[in-house]
């Protein structure tokens, strides 16, 4: 027996080579029978997860301009299709939306939001399209007097701490645009503010950029090669999503514990309220089932989102109009003009500003405030003549597509006249201009994030004037990027205030 492997022994490498031999002619062959998109090398295990840095959709707009704008990557055993055209879009988001309408299963969403208990992170079905009803019917109108109290208010109350402060020598203009869209959202979420100026609303905030970091720019291992799932352990990864997951959970079940306390009387008026009246009465008719964690999922992502992406819209338009004064001039002469005699832009007066909508869409072009739509396919099928199998990630660059050559005349210009003159939007319906996404999953919140981007900068651009401080010039303005799901300003936006002398003399001339 022992001389048997003893023979045996110098036989195993040579068995080894035929049977890698047979399994990469194996994969050549079923490669040959596919059209498969254009890849860039890979490595073994990894596969091309070296190429991808910090700034994911950057990293992968650089690789698509090499590989074509439709290419297969590999993040470790997952295959991912990166789309970064137009036309590709159209066909994964419209033409076979109901393939491409799942979400792949990532832990650190599904850790965070109650397992994906949310309209965004949920996978495709009753489920999902059943809170996305939630989200548009129940939370997120722009109409809901209520909720615009609260837009009116909190914006009238920036200006006057800005009117307070422009004696000033700088001004943190980001620090209030991040004020603003927290407190306008805890107001029309919780029903009061949980001001950054305090203790509760410092930790708040401070909990939701870990989150924001932790979702955009984390890796987690075991979501791509599970067999080294161990390493998000070690790491100390698992225990640091899990304890902000808790934090999270307590904050909000205050929340809950806070509004059943009250009684409510008359229409809901807040997204706690409404979702709590909606938990009662499917209980009642016997209706699709909310829980707690439901509620909470719901609320949390809508947190993440509406702060966020309402922030990150205002702080990069007031960035670019900085680094563009004839823009800011022609913004000013327009809002200065429609407002006349009265001391505030409303809500009323936004249909009239079509350069300010100009504008918000340049901005929200060039900054897209979801970078990157993640879907996954259901079945096979082919995109643009290509093979996709089921369970291929698909992430669409919306980044990319905004700068695409073949689609925009200089394209890195902050050129807002590009949208006079034509009905481009971007509710889903134009390809080539899709930062809030499209089809079954596109988002719901953008009438909310945009109503209030637009009311914010008409209010600041109508009262005062701008500048960089010490006369910089305008190209030095840093418009780097941080990391993260929603990417700002790497470093706070720094401006000189003073109070418009267009203002002050209409206000006078008003008051005569």
């Amino acid at each position: 027996m022992a001389s048997f492997a003893h023979f045996l022994i110098p036989l195993f490498p040579l068995v080894m080579f035929f049977i890698f031999l047979y399994k990469w002619q194996s994969s050549n062959n079923n490669h040959a029978q596919k059209r498969v998109p254009p890849s860039p090398r890979k490595l073994p295990v990894i596969g091309n997860l070296h190429q991808i840095g910090l700034s994911l959709h950057k990293s992968l707009h650089s690789l698509s301009t090499k590989h074509g704008p439709l290419m297969l990557l590999r993040f470790g055993r997952v295959p991912v299709l990166v789309v970064s055209s137009a036309d590709a879009a159209r066909e994964i988001l419209k033409n076979q939306d109901s393939i491409f309408s799942n979400r792949p299963k990532l832990t650190i969403p599904y850790k965070l939001f109650y397992g994906s208990k949310d309209s965004v992170f949920s996978p495709y079905g009753d489920y999902s399209n059943n809170m996305r009803d939630v989200y548009i019917h129940h939370l997120m109108s722009v109409h809901r007097s209520s909720f615009r109290d609260a837009r009116d208010e909190e914006t009238s109350l920036m200006i006057l701490n800005m009117t307070r402060q422009s004696s000033s020598v700088v001004i943190n203009l980001s620090d209030m645009l991040a004020s603003l869209a927290h407190n306008v959202f805890c107001r029309v979420a919780f029903g009061r503010k949980y001001s950054i100026k305090c203790d509760e609303g410092r930790e708040l905030r401070m909990k939701l950029n870990e989150e924001m970091e932790m979702l955009g720019s984390t890796y987690c291992v075991g979501d791509h090669i599970p067999w080294l799932a161990w390493i998000d352990r070690v790491s100390g990864l698992n225990a640091k999503v899990e304890k902000l997951a808790k934090w999270f959970d307590r904050f909000l079940e205050t929340v809950l514990e806070e509004h059943r306390a009250k009684n409510i009387i008359g229409e809901s008026v807040d997204f706690v309220d409404i979702l709590i009246e909606l938990q009662r009465s499917n209980d009642k008719d016997g209706s699709f089932a909310v829980g707690d964690d439901d509620i909470k999922g719901v609320i949390h992502n809508t947190f993440v989102g509406g702060i966020e992406a309402t922030f990150s819209v205002m702080e990069w338009t007031m960035a670019e109009l900085l680094k563009n004064p004839n823009k800011m001039e022609k913004l000013q002469h327009e809002v200065r003009r429609v407002a006349g005699y009265n001391d505030e832009i409303t809500e009323d007066d936004l249909e009239k500003l079509h350069y300010l909508k100009a504008v918000i869409k340049e901005s929200i072009r060039l900054h897209s405030p979801a970078p990157l739509l993640v879907r996954e396919s259901t079945q096979d099928t082919k995109v643009t003549g290509y093979d996709v199998p089921a369970g291929t990630m698909v992430v669409v660059n919306t980044w990319s597509i905004g700068r695409d050559p073949m689609l925009w005349e200089n394209p890195e210009d902050f050129n807002p006249e590009r949208f006079l003159d034509n009905n481009m939007d971007f509710k889903g319906v134009h390809f080539e201009f899709i930062p809030f996404g499209a089809g079954r999953r596109g988002c719901p919140g953008m009438d909310y994030v945009t109503v209030l981007s637009e009311l914010a900068i008409a209010r600041l651009v109508h009262k005062f004037n701008f500048d960089l401080p010490d006369q910089a010039r305008k190209n030095d303005l840093d418009v780097s990027e941080t990391a993260g799901a929603i990417a700002h300003l790497q470093f706070p936006l720094l401006v000189g205030v003073t109070e418009s002398l267009y203002f002050l003399e209409e206000s006078w001339d008003s008051r005569q």
